[in-house]
């Protein structure tokens, strides 16, 4: 396993009662505060479809890096339909370039009404999903002021397997200051779920697809999955991600790991199962979450500490849950598993 879970705190990371929390990546500041950025909407509307149009990206602060984390500020708040992110934004992941912090998210603009009570019709769920756009806001310091992009930094590719969205963006920053990017896409609103890779020279340079034309399929190209996180370790990349159907790494909705030399060509680990649903508690007890998905890590000092995830209660996942937060799960260092 390339990560040594230790047992989970249990008042978790983040969580609001009257709020859906989701998502979840957390930074230190020169502050030496920890700094975490999540999406949040309003427990008035449903969970689903509604984080596609009501979401917004917020900060918390925690004195440590399990938390508990308190709420600062929405710093990404609705500008109007006109803009690539204009009604919502989800899937926030800090990180550090330089001298700056960016946050890259995924944004969502529509045009289609929402009904009295903020219903979403099957025609606004699918223009919502279907705009999805990876962007992101830079700062030099985590509390802000953020700057937004006025265009996306990846968009879809008409006539390809990417063509109806980019959303869940996954960066990892080299030493040389180039931005490696994976991002989630399918060629339409049934097709399977699956990841790209892009490269930008610098921050502010275009991105540019990397390897063949096709996802990675890792070994069945009808394999849906989601949610990677990837970082540089060791002289390799390594990805955590959602196995969406169970079939990578036998539990449905568990986190499957995989490695490259070279961030195209990913092939997955012998056993590549890196964690369950099944969470261990610092009191003993055992639980076996509804939802954990959206897994980020903690880097210090060149190595991962803490893993970041969403989490839901009850058996049936986000769409049955009553309470969503993220929670955290501290990390024992093991080099000798990479």
């Amino acid at each position: 396993m390339i990560l040594r879970l230790q047992a989970a705190p249990l008042a978790g990371a983040y969580q609001e009662e009257d709020h859906w929390i989701w998502c979840g990546s957390v930074i230190q500041g020169e502050d030496k505060k920890y700094h975490m950025f999540a999406s949040r909407w309003s427990k008035q509307v449903p969970f689903t479809p509604n984080w596609l149009t009501h979401s917004q990206i917020v900060h918390a602060v925690s004195e440590t890096p399990a938390g508990p984390y308190r709420i600062v500020e929405e710093i990404l708040r609705p500008r109007g339909p006109e803009y690539w992110d204009g009604c919502a934004t989800h899937n926030p992941t800090i990180h550090k370039v330089g001298d700056l912090y960016v946050l890259f998210y995924t944004g969502m603009s529509y045009r289609g009404e929402l009904g009295p009570r903020g219903e979403v019709s099957e025609e606004l769920r699918v223009e919502a999903r279907g705009s999805q756009r990876i962007g992101f806001a830079t700062a030099t310091s985590p509390n802000g002021p953020w700057t937004r992009s006025d265009a996306p930094c990846l968009e879809a590719r008409p006539g390809h397997w990417d063509a109806f969205m980019t959303t869940n963006p996954a960066p990892c920053v080299l030493p040389d200051g180039r931005i490696h990017l994976m991002y989630k896409s399918t060629h339409s609103n049934s097709g399977p779920i699956q990841y790209g890779v892009a490269q930008a020279a610098s921050l502010y340079a275009p991105f540019e697809r990397l390897g063949a034309d096709a996802p990675i399929t890792f070994t069945d190209p009808s394999l849906s999955y989601e949610d990677a996180y990837i970082w540089h370790q060791y002289g390799c990349f390594h990805m955590i991600f959602n196995d969406l159907t169970g079939k990578i790494t036998g539990e449905d909705h568990a986190g499957a790991y995989a490695r490259s030399e070279d961030g195209i060509v990913w092939e997955l680990a012998a056993n590549p199962k890196a964690y369950s649903r099944t969470i261990r508690w610092e009191d003993g007890s055992e639980s076996l979450q509804g939802s954990f998905e959206r897994p980020q890590l903690l880097i210090e000092e060149g190595r991962p500490t803490h893993l970041f995830a969403a989490t839901a209660n009850g058996p049936g996942g986000f769409a049955k849950a009553t309470h969503t937060w993220n929670m955290v799960i501290p990390l024992a260092c093991s080099p000798e598993t990479l």
